[in-house]
């Protein structure tokens, strides 16, 4: 059995594994923000980032009408028109395919790092920055606790499932912060033309 875990453990530290490592986490950001980017061009998913948007003090002037958005506020798969009609006037929507194109050209910038090291360091800088907008949400959104509905969990610390999505953005920015060196290393030991 330890023969087995040294040669597993000879594998994972071979001389190309952190590259492969940097490579995946370059890959695994650029999917994130790809997949993410493009559902903000759908409503239900520009629905559930209102309570984020209307909260954040960086990001509520971009909708008409942030302190009514908990009255229009519809669940994931949940059709109401009415609330669509408020919603687009609301600018929801607008601010979310806004939201969306950043995303995607943030994505593409990062997966571009597997072919160019000035767009992936451009990418990998706004992947590194881009959780420290929503990590803000923790501190501004109320919907990312757990609400004092009768439960004696309820608030800090108990993280509702808003919470959840957004704390994991500090993987992210782990990961970001680790393609961001590497390519400065690559960056700075290139030949230079």
């Amino acid at each position: 059995m330890n023969a087995l875990v040294n040669r597993g453990l000879i594998i994972v530290a071979g001389p190309n594994s952190a590259r492969l490592g940097i490579h995946f986490m370059r890959i695994a950001a650029a999917v994130i923000f790809l997949w993410i980017g493009f559902l903000k061009f759908i409503p239900y998913e520009a629905d559930s980032i209102t309570p984020f948007v209307a909260n954040s003090p960086v990001m509520s002037f971009f909708y008409e009408h942030p302190a009514e958005y908990k009255a229009h506020m519809t669940h994931e798969g949940e059709l109401k028109p009415a609330e669509r009609v408020w919603q687009t006037g609301n600018n929801t929507y607008g601010f979310s395919e806004g939201l969306g194109t950043v995303e995607l050209i943030i994505g593409v910038l990062v997966l571009s790092g597997l072919v160019s090291r000035r767009l992936g360091m451009a990418g990998a800088v706004l992947s590194f920055l881009t959780p420290f907008v929503t990590l803000s949400f923790l501190v501004t959104t109320p919907e990312a606790w757990v609400p004092a509905l009768g439960d004696a969990q309820h608030g800090f610390p108990y993280l509702s499932g808003a919470g959840r999505l957004v704390i994991k953005d500090i993987a992210l920015m782990a990961g970001s912060w680790l393609v961001m060196v590497d390519t400065a290393r690559s960056l700075l030991t290139a030949p230079r033309t």
